[in-house]
């Protein structure tokens, strides 16, 4: 069996202020023509289909035509809502959807529920769980705790139930999910994936990710989340966002991903690549040399990100660099040369620069009082910070 699986189309984002939505058509009719000469069985969408919970009405607009599109193919799309989507917004309507092949999986309490396929090896169950904020979905799911892990290991444990109780033996599984997941072994240790400046962080008590053996059992891993497109496990893989969203993506290759399922082995995957409407580079030195240099002619057309290493920012950089480079939409500044006398006086902005919010709190706490925040003030401060998150997600979801 064939799927093309797709994920994080952030509907409606701007790119340094620059208006995505032609390119988000474009990438939009390429999976449709895609699907269509790759003669797949499925698309498998694993969520942020919008960028916002409350989408810009050209977005709308967009994901509606898209829907036309998609229902046309007449094969079956399992979508599922991500972290940025809105779950009741995006599930309007699922049930009318469904008739036309738009399975949509936005509600917790259907994830253990397959849509099935068949073909010549037999049963497929495919399975969507929409991203799980832990702390509002821990009891539907009834967790035995407030994180990432228990709530994901709930939700798989519903999906082998009805795989052991309701399908016949040997039916192949697949799940999509929107989630940071990491081929760890159990441990807590340092991801092992790649992550992009434009994925929003979905830590909990200071933890994102969570052990790729919480879908241990399935044979296909279908993932949303971060942007680069990366294979966790032999089973497991993360399809990227169709259009970079960040300077940090410069080198990803977008993509979506071509997934054939046979009984006996592991998938097999190919990456198609997907329409960009410019190439990201990033380039760094003195203004005069940027503007000089004979090598940088090639980069008229990319967007870029520029790193100006002047002592002082030069007057109009942003104006001067333009006029060479048109599509010039980041610049920075970082000195080569720092007097001595600054050295141990860096600016706000570099103190903040990487930091999390935890970590801003807690070097408040300190500049106060001289020392940090004890182990107890820690775990409070944690809390504190993850509340704010969830409360903003509640927020959006009114």
């Amino acid at each position: 069996m064939r799927f093309l699986h797709t994920s994080d189309w952030h509907l409606g984002r701007r790119f340094h202020g620059e208006d995505l939505i032609p390119a988000q058509r474009s990438f939009l009719e390429c999976l449709v023509d895609t699907a269509r000469t790759e003669n797949v069985d499925a698309i498998l969408v694993a969520g942020d289909i919008y960028d916002r919970a409350i989408p810009s009405l050209d977005a709308v607009r967009l994901f509606d035509r898209a829907l036309h599109q998609l229902a046309d193919l007449d094969v079956p799309i399992v979508m599922i809502s991500g972290n940025h989507d809105s779950a009741h917004r995006l599930g309007l309507g699922a049930g009318l959807l469904t008739r036309a092949g738009l399975h949509l999986r936005t509600d917790p309490a259907t994830c253990d529920v397959p849509i099935l396929h068949q073909d010549a090896d037999g049963p497929v169950a495919v399975y969507g769980i929409p991203y799980l904020e832990p702390s509002m979905v821990r009891t539907q799911l009834d967790a035995d705790a407030t994180s990432h892990r228990a709530v994901l290991t709930a939700a798989l444990d519903k999906i082998h139930a009805d795989l052991a109780n309701h399908q016949p033996v040997g039916t192949r599984s697949v799940v999509i999910a929107h989630a940071f997941v990491t081929p760890g072994t159990g441990q807590r240790e340092e991801p092992q994936v790649e992550e992009s400046a434009s994925e929003r962080d979905i830590s909990v008590g200071g933890v994102a990710h969570v052990d790729a053996d919480v879908f241990d059992g399935i044979d296909y891993v279908a993932l949303g989340h971060l942007h680069g497109p990366q294979k966790v496990t032999d089973r497991i893989h993360y399809s990227g966002s169709p259009l970079p969203y960040s300077f940090s993506e410069a080198a990803h290759t977008k993509s979506f991903t071509l997934v054939d399922l046979t009984p006996e082995s592991a998938p097999a995957v190919t990456r198609l690549p997907c329409p960009t409407p410019h190439r990201l580079e990033r380039i760094e030195g003195l203004l005069e040399d940027l503007l000089a240099h004979p090598a940088l002619e090639p980069l008229k057309g990319a967007w870029l990100e520029v790193t100006l290493t002047d002592s002082a920012l030069p007057f109009e950089a942003m104006a001067r660099l333009r006029r060479r480079f048109p599509h010039t939409l980041s610049l920075k500044h970082e000195r080569a040369f720092i007097p001595a006398q600054a050295t141990d006086t860096p600016t706000y902005t570099e103190r903040l620069r990487g930091r999390s919010e935890l970590d801003i709190a807690c070097d408040f706490i300190a500049d106060l009082r001289g020392t940090g925040p004890t182990p107890d003030e820690h775990a409070l401060l944690q809390q504190a910070v993850d509340a704010a998150r969830v409360n903003e997600l509640k927020k959006e979801t009114v």
